[in-house]
């Protein structure tokens, strides 16, 4: 019997839940991050749904932590989310029979679980893809706000031995892994963590943009070779 449900949203929900999970102790890391860096608990918690992006968040409060200035924490959060970019040239030509409203809130929405769901659950029909975009991003983002609510109240107790910092770089493999099912997603997965290994060093964390940068111009060539 067949248990799948029809409904593209509901679909959409359900398959978010499982990818919400290593996310958990992202958010706890987000709580530490904000209680280090001195800001008020209400102000911390409002850059969830302002900016929507973890990893995002957790590079500006730690750099104001530091006593990095604003417009520096700021470019290198930004350099950060530059990931995205990659997100939107794979995602152009499913945006591109949508309404122009969803091109807004869908962009919103667009994190790196919502991405790998729309490469591993491919959905053809516009509507059908519209609503299991949405239904799957705003699963996501009412857990997060619940999640970083708790996280920045209950973070700071979280013995130190526990390792949580370590979430996000498990987040961000098991999501690799999760959506690299061709051989140039994986060539551009291995030249971004190549070129971010090597170029650590450079200041404002530029190196994530120029890896960035090379993955997308690495993926438009082999998608045009691979239409040609």
């Amino acid at each position: 019997m067949n248990h799948t449900p029809d409904s593209p949203a509901l679909r959409g929900s359900l398959d978010a839940l499982p990818l919400f999970i290593p996310a958990l102790p992202f958010a706890f890391v987000f709580g530490v991050v904000v209680a280090n860096a001195g800001i008020p608990q209400w102000l911390g918690w409002s850059s969830s749904p302002i900016i929507f992006g973890g990893a995002i968040q957790v590079t500006l409060f730690t750099l104001i932590g530091e006593g990095a200035s604003v417009a520096a924490a700021v470019s290198a959060a930004l350099i950060v989310g530059a990931r995205h970019m990659l997100y939107s040239v794979a995602l152009a030509p499913r945006f591109q029979n949508q309404p122009s409203w969803f091109r807004w809130v869908g962009s919103y929405v667009l994190i790196d679980q919502v991405f790998v769901l729309s490469q591993i659950k491919p959905i053809d029909e516009p509507v059908a893809f519209r609503r299991y975009f949405l239904a799957a991003g705003f699963t996501f983002w009412s857990l997060w706000m619940i999640c970083t609510a708790l996280g920045v109240v209950m973070g700071p107790a979280i013995p130190a031995e526990w390792g949580v910092e370590f979430a996000a770089p498990v987040l961000f493999v098991s999501l690799m892994m999760a959506s690299s099912d061709r051989r140039d997603k994986l060539a551009a997965a291995a030249l971004a963590m190549g070129l971010t290994y090597l170029l650590a060093s450079l200041p404002n964390r530029t190196g994530i943009l120029i890896a960035v940068i090379s993955s997308v111009v690495v993926m438009l060539l082999l998608q045009r070779h691979r239409q040609s």
